[in-house]
């Protein structure tokens, strides 16, 4: 097959730094669309695949999967897209589209598994998928989204993954107007979820560790915000939220929370500690309750979530880097020194 040498920024091996590297993309096929990278958002995955602390990494790796361009070319049976128009890819470029998930528009739980926009085999070139963290990318128009000229392109990026990953189990436990909405930890994700059940009419409530980040879950849309470090201000919303969106990817209490929802309430963890979670089983029993997760959502509700999203004005708040300062972002992401996400101006890789 064709090919195309463009530019990337990734990295050879766990320990090194992140570095210009060249890698190949193939030519486009009919039901291809070729994207110019304009933004592409850093998720805390690309940290851990780029360091391979999730163990499996393939190297080399280009991480990103919170990626916004433009249309620069399509194949001949292309449908959906005409260059000039605005692009996104999400965290998946592929699935095996046969499987009752994929059927069912449910392709990031695909049986075979979804082919990852990074890190996972590329059944054109073999090898490899390579993620955003580059000059252009092609995908198969069934896994591009249209993203709205509406809104902040670069604040757009993170909503590829960040957004998804919290519209998704907000959609699917039915968030909306007459429900109170607990959301656990105010970053990447949380920050999103906090935006998205808001916009969705819900009551939210917000949980931190950090009583100096009281105001910014105000300024983010937060009815309340609870200190979850104090007994006293946890026990007053004993029994009392229909839903609890927890975005922590640390070690802590989940039956602390649990204890907040009322008789069959849900919490969902979309964060992603290292560590087992313990849970007491009578948090569960006693009150009906549900403990679930939930992933990113598929290609057609992603879609939903963006056009949710121009609907209600709704972008992450970001900062926005040269890609000649991720390595130092890494460092910043580790410790928490970023309201809320950074996105990489592509227009730096020269």
């Amino acid at each position: 097959m064709e090919t195309k040498n463009i530019k990337a920024f990734g990295t050879e091996a766990a320990e090194a730094p992140l570095k210009t590297l060249d890698i190949q993309r193939r030519a486009v096929q009919a039901h291809d669309v070729e994207i110019e990278i304009l933004y592409c958002g850093i998720c805390h995955s690309d940290l851990h695949s780029a360091r391979n602390e999730w163990h499996g990494t393939m190297y080399p790796i280009v991480p990103g999967h919170e990626i916004v361009g433009r249309v620069v070319k399509v194949g001949d049976h292309v449908k959906k897209f005409k260059v000039g128009q605005l692009a996104g890819v999400g965290c998946m470029v592929d699935s095996c589209r046969e499987c009752d998930h994929c059927k069912n528009d449910l392709e990031q739980y695909c049986d075979e598994g979804s082919i990852l926009t990074f890190n996972s085999p590329d059944k054109h070139l073999g090898g490899h998928t390579f993620g955003g963290y580059s000059q252009s990318i092609v995908v198969d128009e069934n896994y591009v989204l249209h993203i709205s000229d509406k809104l902040d392109l670069a604040g757009v990026a993170p909503l590829l993954c960040a957004g998804i990953t919290t519209y998704s189990p907000l959609k699917h436990w039915k968030v909306g107007p007459g429900q109170k909405v607990g959301i656990v930890g105010i970053g990447g994700l949380g920050h999103m979820g906090i935006k998205l059940a808001k916009a969705m009419g819900a009551h939210v409530v917000v949980f931190t560790t950090s009583p100096s980040k009281f105001d910014a879950a105000k300024e983010l849309g937060a009815d309340e915000v609870v200190l979850s470090t104090d007994p006293e201000q946890m026990a007053k919303h004993a029994k009392s939220l229909n839903f609890i969106l927890d975005c922590v990817s640390a070690e802590h209490s989940i039956d602390s929370y649990l204890n907040l929802l009322k008789v069959d309430g849900t919490l969902t963890l979309v964060g992603a500690p290292m560590d087992p979670l313990p849970v007491t089983s009578f948090s569960l029993i006693l009150g009906r309750r549900s403990f679930a997760g939930s992933a990113i959502g598929g290609i057609a509700e992603t879609q939903e979530m963006l056009d949710f999203c121009a609907e209600h004005n709704i972008t992450a708040d970001i900062e926005i880097i040269g890609v000649n300062d991720v390595n130092n972002a890494y460092e910043r992401l580790l410790k928490g020194d970023i309201k809320y996400r950074f996105v990489i101006d592509m227009a730096s890789l020269k």
